[in-house]
């Protein structure tokens, strides 16, 4: 399986809900088609750097997966029809510094999700390291 990353752009008029569902709804794909999600980015609501569909703004969001080929023209294929999607980009990893830096990339992806999980819960072992004491 090859190593691939897609970002894509969602319309910046949709609620937080609304992404939420177009992000899985990609990934669902993805899982259809059998590909392995690696990582995902999200990197929020963003400047365009030219105006698509009189648009300025756009929420990023950037998935790294393993797949085959095949996967891709579907994948493509989706989005396109996709009326919520004003752009999207896949990127495909082949050659060994590629695919290291692919490696880079899906390490800083996983790093960054699990940061602000991390720091939610450091707070409240302090809290329950104070209760342990006064006790």
């Amino acid at each position: 399986m090859t190593c691939y990353e897609t970002l894509f752009v969602v319309k910046p008029t949709l609620t937080e809900e609304e992404i939420a569902a177009q992000i899985t709804k990609v990934k669902d794909v993805l899982a259809k088609e059998g590909a392995e999600l690696v990582g995902t980015n999200d990197m929020g609501m963003r400047k365009l750097a030219y105006q698509v569909e009189k648009h300025n703004r756009g929420y990023y969001t950037v998935l790294f997966y393993k797949a085959a080929g095949t996967t891709i023209q579907e994948l493509e294929r989706n989005l396109k029809i996709n009326e919520d999607i004003i752009k999207f980009l896949t990127v495909k990893y082949t050659k060994n510094k590629e695919i290291a830096q692919f490696d880079k990339l899906v390490a800083a992806a996983n790093k960054k999700e699990a940061t602000p999980a991390a720091e939610s819960k450091a707070p409240e072992a302090e809290v329950s390291a104070t209760e342990d004491t006064e006790a």
